[in-house]
């Protein structure tokens, strides 16, 4: 009989630099969600008072970038594209960022149409709660001060 050879045999050096690489990545993750719950926390705390609204505009944007930071540090390591090369980050990135600036340009769509539907686009005239007394469902009301409502 010949002795068996286990060609399969597991790399401790490689195993133990893999486990590393995961809990380096684990406190990282760990440290930038610990400061962003800290800055929300503060928020919550300085809106209690009377804020600058400067200061919460800057807490803001500092939690919006530790956000995408830990994005591409999520991507880079979980999805192996730090070990690649930098076309291949390009192509995946750059899309990304396209996707992040077509949820900021619906936001700000979606913003301008509320404000839109709720002044009406300023086409109708502002009418009084007197005015509207007067008025008969299914007839036209003529703009407030006008000499064709007749006042009681």
């Amino acid at each position: 009989m010949s002795a068996q050879t286990s060609t399969h045999a597991i790399d401790d050096q490689s195993n133990k630099a893999h486990v590393k690489r995961i809990w380096k990545a684990f406190w990282i993750l760990a440290i930038l969600t610990a400061i962003e719950l800290g800055l929300g926390l503060l928020i919550y705390f300085l809106e209690k008072g009377d804020p600058s609204y400067n200061l919460i505009l800057f807490i803001k944007g500092v939690i919006t970038f530790l956000t995408f930071l830990k994005a591409f540090y999520i991507i880079s390591i979980f999805m192996h594209l730090g070990d690649e090369k930098r076309s291949m980050i390009l192509s995946i990135g750059i899309p990304a960022l396209l996707f992040i600036w077509f949820i900021i340009a619906f936001l700000a769509d979606g913003a301008s149409f509320r404000t839109l539907r709720n002044t009406n686009a300023h086409s109708r005239q502002y009418m009084d709660q007197s005015d509207l007394k007067h008025h008969v469902p299914g007839e036209l009301v003529p703009p407030a001060g006008s000499p064709d409502l007749k006042k009681d």
